[in-house]
């Protein structure tokens, strides 16, 4: 493992000038689940290098490109940048994105462990045990040309009511205060000078009352097929493009609470989703509760949408 970005590890204050945490750098080849969930606790992101194999990155990019090219800015001083370009439903559209990307095995792992929840209500006088596995939110690919200017810092879960109201440290970090986690590959080296995604290292433990400070912020600067995964409380926004010919090209899912609301279009999803369904079917719990029982293959067919 290794280290990049802001070097003092001071954990933001409950007064005071704040300070990030360093964000750490880690191989796909050798990275363990319990290293990115302390990642997270500690920064709230993290880096894997050669996370998705180069491959895949061009062949997602072949797959999505009609889409991108279609794609309509949005109105000067919208959320995004008139130079940026999308394409979402990506599970119907690329099952490379969804194969490769949305079920990297290590970010599944740290969404099954932080994102799922288990509740004991009461059924008359039996006590049933429910399970609500974490579900597929948001699929999207950010074309950002150059001339694009800084989007706005932000947090994700802002989309969910997700209010904290006090500062904590890591130490003090539950997996309940979360809504869910981004996760973002590079299909082209991605620069701060190209509009690299950036954060603050350890915003997620901040009062949600507290706004954004611009010079504690962190660019994920990438190579194709690295990824970063990032916590949706922390403070996160695509940066300025201020390339004269540079395309920086970022393919993105976020996984949610299972009980939460999607913010994709709800598509039934036919094509590309076979795999992932068997993969999901492994799982020792699925949603569970003791109106509905456990799911069954059916269930995830017709549940699970993008």
């Amino acid at each position: 493992m290794g280290s990049i970005g802001v070097e003092d590890p001071t954990y933001p204050p409950v007064s005071g000038k704040r300070t990030a945490p360093e964000v750490p750098a880690f191989h796909n080849d050798s990275v363990k689940l319990e290293e990115v969930i302390d990642a997270l606790r500690v920064a709230g992101g993290c880096v894997i290098r050669g996370a998705v194999p180069v491959k895949d990155v061009n062949q997602i990019e072949k797959d999505v490109r009609p889409w991108l090219d279609a794609d309509v800015p949005w109105e000067e001083g919208g959320f995004f940048p008139r130079e940026t370009r999308r394409a979402h439903g990506l599970a119907q559209k690329s099952p490379t994105y969804m194969k490769s990307f949305v079920m990297h095995p290590i970010y599944q792992q740290a969404c099954d462990r932080i994102l799922s929840r288990t509740s004991y209500p009461w059924v008359g006088q039996k006590r049933e045990e429910t399970v609500s596995k974490p579900q597929l939110n948001t699929t999207v690919i950010f074309s950002i040309g150059p001339g694009a200017k800084p989007q706005d810092l932000h947090r994700d879960d802002m989309i969910h009511h997700n209010y904290v109201s006090e500062d904590i440290t890591p130490d003090q970090w539950t997996f309940s205060r979360e809504a869910g986690i981004g996760w973002f590959v590079a299909g082209k080296k991605t620069t701060r000078a190209n509009g690299a995604t950036r954060y603050i290292p350890g915003s997620h433990l901040w009062d949600s009352e507290i706004p954004p400070d611009e010079s504690l912020a962190f660019y994920a600067e990438l190579e194709p097929g690295d990824c970063f995964m990032m916590l949706s409380s922390c403070y996160h926004a695509g940066s300025a493009n201020t390339t004269k010919d540079e395309e920086r090209l970022v393919y993105c899912s976020f996984m949610t609470r299972g009980y939460l609301r999607q913010v994709s279009k709800l598509r039934p999803v036919i094509v590309g989703l076979r795999l992932m369904i068997l993969l999901l079917m492994n799982r020792k719990k699925i949603n569970t509760s003791p109106m509905t029982g456990r799911c069954s293959k059916s269930c995830i067919t017709t549940t699970w949408k993008s």
